[in-house]
């Protein structure tokens, strides 16, 4: 099964940056884009940056365009979240997302994997 693990959030104030990772362990059969989601208290869950599986294009939400890069290292099976300029509005725990297969889905990256999240607080 493939399991990811964030870290890297923390409290900071407004303008600050932090650097969230992802790394992701157990029997991987397939690679495929990976993403960072959000969940702000009273609002769903929200994309905030995806990669693709060569790291070659990036996608950002628009409220982080500008201030968050998205970054992966194929060696390491991790994907990074550098944030610069952060806003109290970035504070919300963050989230990895990919597409795993198994023996079941013949190695297609068809099944979500998510991590537990890491809390990023930003203060005025």
């Amino acid at each position: 099964q493939v399991q990811l693990m964030e870290s890297g959030g923390g409290s900071v104030q407004a303008g600050g940056s932090l650097r969230l990772s992802c790394g992701v362990s157990g029997t991987i059969y397939c690679r495929d884009d990976m993403s960072w989601y959000r969940q702000t208290p009273g609002k769903e869950r929200e994309f905030v940056a995806g990669i693709d599986v060569d790291g070659r294009q990036t996608t950002y939400a628009d409220s982080v365009k500008g201030r968050f890069t998205i970054s992966r290292d194929g060696e390491k099976e991790a994907v990074y979240l550098q944030m610069d300029s952060l806003k109290p509005e970035d504070t919300a725990p963050y989230y990895c997302k990919t597409k795993f297969g198994n023996l079941g889905t013949a190695g297609r990256c068809v099944l979500d994997a998510w991590g537990q999240g890491t809390s990023v607080t930003v203060s005025s």
